[in-house]
Formats: structure tokens, C-alpha cells, sequence
């Protein structure tokens, strides 16, 4: 398992020469680093995703560190079961938690900590306007889905260059390919639609972008990478989600670089 996560494993030596004791505000909690403490797997997870939010300013764009996490969980699983390949290290979050008016996705490089855009994305229209608030997988229902999905490669269709997704989550996604839900550039995702008519255009379910954006987007996430959409849904289940794999690489991970660092 360290042999194919070695990514893993130096974000945990980062710890080494990182102090990290502060208060996530999505989180609300403290996480302390402190001399000669026996970490267990959780709490090194913990700091991990920490140090990722904290280093790419990800509270500063707006992104609530339990959807980051979340996001980062299922990133890590999908890496454990060899769904994406081991040098896959951009990150796209979606939070449609939030009215389109914000810029609620961001795409981040967790290999050098930084966040690489942070724009707007249009729901389905039958998930609500401003606001989405229902969500499904059935097609015609013109309704987004929640959920993992790893990107695949660009074709030319009718909204110009667009993105193939896959959805990871049977029952929530699985049916993407089936529904043509891609990522595609929409003129009803701007600045314009908003002043119109007090947030974006809608989608028939495609996380549609700005146009004048999707061509740096698509070179950005294409080639399977991982996308994670976030909604307001207690319905909503992964086993992408399940925390026992990230642990586990945690447990395995050589700690000892942590008896060096000076408080």
C-alpha cells in the first residue's frame, strides 16, 4: 500500500516541519500537534486535510472544510481501490450547499497545496432555481446528482468542447454517461445572468461553467481525476465515504519524523 500511496506518506512527513494548531471553522474543532504524542490514524488523517486546506487558503475561497473533507476522503478511497491513477492529484469540489450567486467550485492541486480555480457552476433545473435543493439519477428528471465521479476525456458536442464524467455512486450517479451529464460551458454561467435575473441559468443536470472558462477547466481536470459534488441531500451515501481506508494508510505510514519537531 506505501509503495502506490507514497503521495500519502510526505504529506505526513510535512507534518514534520509544520505546526498545526488552530480551529477549522467547518470543522469546529482543534487539532494540536505536540512532541512525542502517539498519533493514531484519525488524528494524522486529520492533519493531513488540515494542512491541505489550511496551505491552499481553502477557507479564504469559501469552501466549508467538511465538504473539503468529504471530498478528500472519497479522493483517497478511489486511490485505494486503483480507480484513478497514482499521479491523479487535482481535486474538484462542488458545493451546491450554496445559492449559484457564489462561486461554489473550486479545483484544487493537493500535491502542491494550492488552489488552482474557483468559479461558478450551474445545477439542474429541476433542482431548484437559485438554490438547489433536490437531487436525483433518473434521466429526463433535468436534476443534478450527487456524488464521486472521475473525469474522462473531451469530445465536441452540441455545447462545444465538453468533459465526459463518470459517476462512482450506484443509485446517486451511475447513470451519467447514460443521462450525457458532462461538464460543458453554458452563457447563462456569468456575471451577466446574474445581474439579469439574481443568479445563474440552469442546466438540464450538468455542472455547466463559464464559457470563456471551460477550456482551461477541461485541461485542468480531464484524464481521470476526481470530482466531488456536495449537496443538501440525507439520502446521499458513498462507500467512498467510508473513513476505515484513509485510516488504514495512516496507520501504515512511518511517523517517526514527528519525534523532530520543536513547539
Amino acid at each position: 500500500m506505501r509503495k502506490h500511496f507514497s503521495w500519502v506518506t510526505m504529506a505526513v512527513f510535512f507534518f514534520s516541519a509544520t505546526i498545526l494548531s488552530w480551529k477549522s471553522d467547518g470543522a469546529n474543532r482543534l487539532v494540536s500537534v505536540r512532541k512525542n504524542v502517539n498519533f493514531t490514524p484519525k488524528e494524522l488523517f486529520d492533519q493531513y486535510v488540515n494542512t491541505l486546506y489550511q496551505a491552499a487558503q481553502l477557507q479564504q475561497a469559501g469552501l466549508a472544510f467538511d465538504v473539503f473533507e468529504k471530498a478528500v476522503t472519497g479522493y483517497t478511497n478511489l486511490k485505494l481501490n486503483h480507480v484513478v491513477p497514482e499521479n491523479s492529484s487535482v481535486l474538484t469540489v462542488i458545493d451546491f450547499t450554496r445559492s449559484s450567486r457564489e462561486k461554489r467550485m473550486w479545483i484544487v492541486d493537493l500535491l502542491n497545496r494550492q488552489l488552482l480555480m474557483n468559479t461558478w457552476v450551474a445545477h439542474g433545473s429541476g433542482s431548484g432555481d437559485e438554490m438547489a435543493n433536490s437531487f436525483s439519477d433518473r434521466n429526463d428528471s433535468h436534476q443534478s446528482s450527487l456524488g464521486f465521479y472521475v473525469t474522462d476525456k473531451p469530445y465536441i458536442g452540441k455545447h462545444g468542447r465538453s468533459l465526459y464524467l463518470d459517476g462512482m455512486d450506484e443509485g446517486f450517479n451511475s447513470s451519467a454517461r447514460m443521462r450525457s451529464i458532462v461538464l460543458h460551458g453554458a452563457n447563462y454561467v456569468s456575471q451577466a445572468a446574474i445581474n439579469e435575473q439574481g443568479f445563474l441559468g440552469r442546466s438540464f443536470g450538468c455542472p455547466a461553467v463559464s464559457p470563456k472558462l471551460v477550456n482551461k477547466i477541461i485541461n485542468t481536470i480531464e484524464g481521470k481525476t476526481v470530482m466531488f459534488i456536495n449537496g443538501n441531500d440525507m439520502s446521499y451515501t458513498s462507500k467512498y465515504l467510508d473513513e476505515a481506508g484513509p485510516f488504514s494508510l495512516m496507520a501504515n505510514a512511518d511517523t517517526t519524523a514527528f519525534d523532530s519537531v520543536k513547539f
